[in-house]
This record gives C-alpha cells, sequence and structure tokens, in this order.
C-alpha cells in the first residue's frame, strides 16, 4: 500500500450472545475503541476510519449469516473498503471455511484486514499457515463449547427439567418445567382415550380434525407464529408416544422422573403403547425395509391433501424411462380430490430431499444414503410452491437443533412437534422443477461425494486437532491407535491441511478433478494455499 493514499478503514465488531448489550458501554465499544485507536496510530499511513457501524451483537461465529458481516462483505465487494480491521480473528469468524471465504473476497478486490491483537500479514504463506492453526483452534473451541452445552442439557435432563425447544400440546412452558394448559390437556385425554378405542392412528385424524384440534400454536424468537396446523400421522404418533405425558423426561433412549405433572395416568399410556407396538408390528413399515431401488420415497411422500404418491414410470425413446410420483386417487380416477401437483418427476424431486436431508446425518458421506435418509425422513410433502420434509422426531436427535449450519439446501424449521425441513420450489409450464435459491434464482445442489476422500478428511482434521491438543499426542501414537503404518498416516494427515475452499468442496462433491486421495498421499501438497489451488486445477 502506498503511504500517499488514502486507505479506508472499517471497523467490525461482534459479540456472540445479547446479555450485557443493553448497557451504555459493553464489549463491541470497548471492541470498537481498541480498533479505531489503532487505525489513529496508522494515520501516517493514510489510515482514515470510515463512519459507518458494522456491528453484530448477539451472533455467533460459526457461520456468515450475521446482518452487519453481510453488509460489510457487500462493501468490500463495492470496494468501499480498503482494511477491515477487527479486535480479533474470532470476531470475524470461527469457522476455516468461512475465513476462506471472507479471504477469497478480500482478495478479489484488492482488500485486506488486520487484528489489532494479533499480527498476521495474509499476503504470505506463512501468514495463512499460520491463521489456519488459529482458526483450527477457534472452531475446535467452538466444539468444545457445543460438547459442554449438550453435557449441559444432559444433567439437566436427568434432573426432570424441561430444557425448552418445541412447546408440547397440552403444556405451557414455566422456566424449567411445565405447567398444564387445561383446554389442551382435555383434547390430549380424549385423543389417548379415542385412540384406546378405535385402534387406529389412520381414522383418529379425520376425528380430531372435526373437533377442531390443531397443533399447539406459539410464539418463536423471530416473533413469528408457529403452529395451528391440522396433526398429521407422523405428529399423532410422537404425541402418543411422547412420555411427557406421564410426567417424564426422556434423552438420548433414557427416561427420567420429570418435575411436570402427569395428563395421563400410566396404565392408559402404556396400553396406547403396547397398541403402538402392534401396530408397528403388523404394518412393517416402509422405512424399516431397503427403500426401492429404482423409487426411494416410496411410502414416505405425499401431495398437498395429504394423499399418498406412488412411483410409476413411462418408456421413452432410446429405451429410457421416465420416472413419477403420481397421487393415488389421481391413479384411482378422482385427479379432482388430489393435491395442487398430482405428478412431479421423480429423480429431481429424490435428488432435492437427499441434498437437504444428508448434511443432518451423523458421519461421513456414503456411497448410498438411502438408508439413513429414510430412517431420518417421516415425510415429504410437495405443495404449491415448497417442498417439506418432515423429520422424524424419536430418530432427530439434538444435532438436528444446531444442524441448520451444516444445511446445503432449504431452511430447517420447527413446525407442530416435529422439525421439518422446508425446500422453496419453482414449477415451470413443462412439468419441471427447480429448487429456488437464497436469491431467487435456481439453487446448487451437491455432485456426487468421494467417499474416501471425505472419510480421509474427517479423519484427518480429527487427527490435527489431537495434534495440537498439546496434550503429548504424537503421531506415532495416533497411527498404533489407527492401526496405521506411520509414513501411511503422515501422509493422510496432509489432506487437513488444504486450503479451506478445497476442503468445503470435498464435502460439497464439487472437489475439482484432479483432487484425490491418491494425489495427496503421492504427489505431496505445497503448503501455499494458491499453489494448492493451481495444482488441483491442472
Amino acid at each position: 500500500m502506498q503511504p500517499n493514499r488514502t486507505i479506508r478503514c472499517a471497523i467490525y465488531t461482534r459479540k456472540s450472545t445479547e446479555e450485557g448489550l443493553e448497557q451504555d458501554y459493553n464489549s463491541l465499544h470497548a471492541q470498537r475503541d481498541a480498533c479505531a485507536a489503532y487505525v489513529m496510530s496508522q494515520a501516517g499511513e493514510g489510515w482514515t476510519l470510515l463512519p459507518e457501524i458494522y456491528d453484530d451483537g448477539g451472533y455467533s461465529g460459526g457461520n456468515l449469516d450475521r446482518p452487519a458481516l453481510q453488509r460489510l462483505i457487500a462493501d468490500i465487494e463495492a470496494k468501499k473498503i480498503d482494511v477491515v480491521v477487527v479486535y480479533k480473528v474470532d470476531r470475524l469468524t470461527r469457522s476455516l471455511a468461512d475465513f476462506s471465504k471472507i479471504v477469497d473476497v478480500l482478495d478479489r478486490t484488492g482488500s485486506s484486514f488486520v487484528s489489532v491483537t494479533q499480527a498476521f500479514n495474509t499476503t504470505t504463506s506463512m501468514g495463512r499457515l499460520t491463521l489456519n492453526v488459529l482458526l483450527s483452534f477457534a472452531q475446535f473451541e467452538r466444539e468444545v463449547t457445543g460438547e459442554r452445552i449438550r453435557d449441559k442439557i444432559a444433567a439437566s435432563k436427568k434432573k426432570g427439567l424441561w430444557m425448552g425447544g418445541r412447546p408440547v400440546f397440552g403444556y405451557d412452558p414455566d422456566g424449567r418445567t411445565l405447567t398444564i394448559n387445561p383446554e389442551e390437556a382435555e383434547q390430549v385425554r380424549w385423543m389417548f382415550a379415542r385412540y384406546l378405542e378405535i385402534k387406529s392412528v389412520n381414522r383418529l385424524i379425520p376425528e380430531l380434525k372435526a373437533r377442531g384440534v390443531v397443533s399447539k400454536r406459539w410464539i418463536n424468537k423471530a416473533g413469528e407464529a408457529q403452529g395451528g396446523v391440522p396433526l398429521v400421522r407422523g405428529v399423532l404418533y410422537q404425541m402418543l408416544r411422547n412420555r411427557i405425558y406421564v410426567g417424564e423426561i426422556t434423552h438420548k433412549g433414557a427416561i427420567y422422573p420429570g418435575q411436570h405433572p402427569a395428563i395421563i395416568d400410566r396404565d392408559t399410556f402404556e396400553a396406547a403403547q403396547a397398541l403402538l407396538d402392534q401396530s408397528v408390528r403388523r404394518r412393517q413399515p416402509g422405512k424399516a425395509r431397503p427403500p426401492h431401488r429404482g423409487a426411494p420415497l416410496t411410502g414416505l411422500i405425499y401431495d398437498s391433501a395429504g394423499h399418498l404418491m406412488s412411483p410409476v414410470s413411462a418408456p421413452r425413446k432410446g429405451g429410457a424411462t421416465y420416472r413419477y410420483y403420481v397421487s393415488c386417487v389421481a391413479q384411482r380416477g378422482r385427479p379432482d380430490e388430489a393435491g395442487v401437483h398430482k405428478r412431479v418427476p421423480a429423480p429431481v424431486i429424490e435428488t432435492m430431499v437427499r441434498e437437504a436431508v444428508v448434511p443432518l446425518l451423523s458421519g461421513p458421506a456414503e456411497a448410498d444414503d438411502w438408508l439413513r435418509v429414510r430412517d431420518l425422513v417421516d415425510r415429504v410433502e410437495i405443495h404449491r410452491h415448497d417442498l417439506v420434509v418432515r423429520l422424524d422426531p424419536a430418530r432427530c436427535g439434538e444435532h438436528v437443533v444446531t444442524a441448520q449450519g451444516k444445511l446445503r439446501l432449504g431452511q430447517l424449521e420447527h413446525d407442530a412437534a416435529a422439525p421439518i425441513v422446508r425446500l422453496p420450489l419453482r414449477f415451470n409450464r413443462s412439468g419441471g422443477i427447480a429448487m429456488v435459491g437464497p436469491g431467487g434464482g435456481p439453487a446448487i445442489t451437491r455432485q456426487s461425494i468421494d467417499p474416501a476422500l471425505s472419510s480421509a478428511l474427517v479423519r484427518a482434521e480429527a487427527w490435527k486437532r489431537r495434534l495440537l491438543a498439546g496434550e503429548g499426542v504424537t503421531l506415532e501414537t495416533i497411527a498404533a491407535e489407527e492401526n496405521l503404518n506411520q509414513s501411511y498416516a503422515s501422509r493422510m494427515l496432509r489432506v487437513a491441511f488444504l486450503a479451506p475452499d478445497l476442503k468445503q468442496a470435498i464435502l460439497d462433491g464439487a472437489a475439482p478433478e484432479g483432487l484425490s486421495l491418491y494425489a495427496i498421499m503421492h504427489r505431496g501438497l505445497p503448503l501455499d494455499w494458491n499453489d494448492q489451488r493451481a495444482m488441483f486445477a491442472a
């Protein structure tokens, strides 16, 4: 940078929680004052502080979904900013992948960033390597924080405390416990009694609808109204299985006495469980069987009117076939009863569902994820302008609560008693379907994932964290634990030092053609990220 020209500086500040933001002088002010003092110290170099405020109070550094940060990036891309000044690098981001995206924007516009408490020069390979290591620790700290939160939730549930989430029909949240909502509780008692009488969830649904029973209405943190919709089969099954109604709290398969009053007596609840178990054995549900190879959504997909859609194929030129999911009532000659879309192209819908759900699954991607997808999905619904994937509450686990940042497609929501992923769709006149991206254009979906390379990346990242933790772990120790040759483990460890955008491409299934586990282990890997990109682009 030339000292005789004006260097426009923007200060970015962030605080993870909203606690203390109401004070006259808070953490954001302290960060900004320190950064402003640093800019003033560089006045002789032409540094000038811009008046715009980029403060994100109450936002995590684990993703880029922050209003002030988005404004900052937009102004950088508009070339209104020369230098971004932060108090510490983790104020900008705690994610290696997100940091790579920010650095790409800075490089593309000729801008840079400065941390006033840490000396970094992002124009050198050593500076980038240092940042890579630092952000690895920041990401590790975020993961440890998540583990502490999960441990706290587990300990609280063992004490029978209500730890929040979607409100339960029949109760109202009251701090860390639940109080009975008399009107809703009466409906719950009627629902259990009626189910034991008619012995059919499918017959119970229209009766509940006739009584005007809908899912619990509540307001989320964003002030948006949730619930108030008719109960569907999956939600009703979950309610009949919910041990909260007998005064208990569950956590990962364990059952603890709750501190809230019961709505259903023990005998009634256990009788309902026995009846549900008989129904499961009698039906042999499709989700427990391997999916039909040609139509993996068989038994899961419904039109907007609630009618099951079944797979249908039709021959096309060249010996290939068209595949569709068609509403069953339309196939039976009653198209007027079907939903707004009576027929949808199977391959497109299957791809969208898979791409939306796979990021929520634990463990590395596999060649065939459909068994795991079907295990998590309770129901897929085709509506006029979106596709709704309802997840099975009993199988979600607590990882879904923090899974939003992992989603490639759609938006994770909590509607009624079941988490859902909602994907905006655009239907064209010819019957084609396109996934709508955040800007209204087509969304980019994931291509095929290299299972060997993605698995190696996960293992190598875990090894790197252990080596950097300073607990005396050596590569020799890791190789012995993994039953690997030390030389082989050393070469696999290289994957952890790929440029963040290359790592993200591996997980997205969009890695360059030349990027493979064999190439990394046998051709070597330069430390400079730009050299890596050039190497695998060739």
